[in-house]
């Protein structure tokens, strides 16, 4: 999962909790004139959560998805990927030479 994605879905989760906890508080949109059982009380507290829902997801989406594809997802064969390694230097030559006579 990508840094920015977890980012953001933990502020979002905060947000959320801090709106629920705060839905219950008299006088921040909890209980009020008709003892919480309005149609602001109860409505307003699900409405926020859908919007922030909303929000979260669009920031999610916008920066590529939660799961990040790697080499295997993309459907690279073993030895295009043995060879990628190769070419990043993660691998010297003799370790290449070796796993790619395993893969032949």
């Amino acid at each position: 999962m990508n840094k920015n994605v977890k980012t953001a879905l933990i502020i979002g989760g905060v947000i959320i909790g801090l709106l629920l906890i705060l839905s219950f508080v008299p006088g921040w949109g909890g209980w009020g004139m008709m003892g919480g059982f309005g149609i602001g009380g109860g409505l307003m507290g699900i409405f926020w959560i859908v919007i922030l829902g909303l929000v979260i997801w669009a920031i999610v989406a916008g920066t590529g998805g939660i799961s990040q594809r790697t080499d295997s997802a993309r459907g690279d064969t073993p030895l295009e990927i043995l060879k990628k390694r190769y070419a990043r230097g993660e691998i010297g030559k003799e370790e290449y030479e070796a796993r790619k006579q395993d893969l032949a």
